[in-house]
């Protein structure tokens, strides 16, 4: 179980917020996200995986030459996966930093929070 909650929060990360390609983000949110998963972070909350998709959208267009990266290994306690990360220039030091929570509910996020560093 923890394999597969580890997996989760890397795909919320790479497959999703750090994709640039739309096909690509939209099939991933389908197997990672439940349907109404809810999304917050210190802007806005956004709830069901179309609201989230847009959100990640309007990330990927502010954040144009930046990429993601894992800050370190996702921790996992019960069905809680937390997730460190860095925003920036490929090969610099990141711009900003901050950390993914998700709530993992029947396999899928069903909930994520996102705090800024």
């Amino acid at each position: 179980m923890t394999a597969d909650l580890t997996e989760l929060a890397r795909r919320n990360l790479l497959e999703v917020f750090a994709e640039r390609d739309p096909e690509k983000r939209a099939a991933a949110i389908e197997q990672t996200y439940a349907e109404q998963v809810t999304f917050s972070d210190p802007d806005e909350v956004v709830v069901g995986r179309r609201a989230l998709g847009e959100k990640a959208q309007r990330l990927q267009d502010q954040s144009d030459g930046l990429v993601f990266s894992e800050a370190g290994p996702p921790r996992v306690a019960g069905n809680l996966v937390v997730l460190a990360w860095n925003l920036g220039p490929e090969g610099q030091p990141p711009v900003a930093s901050g950390v993914d929570i998700s709530i993992v509910e029947n396999g899928r996020i069903a909930h994520l929070y996102t705090l800024l560093d």
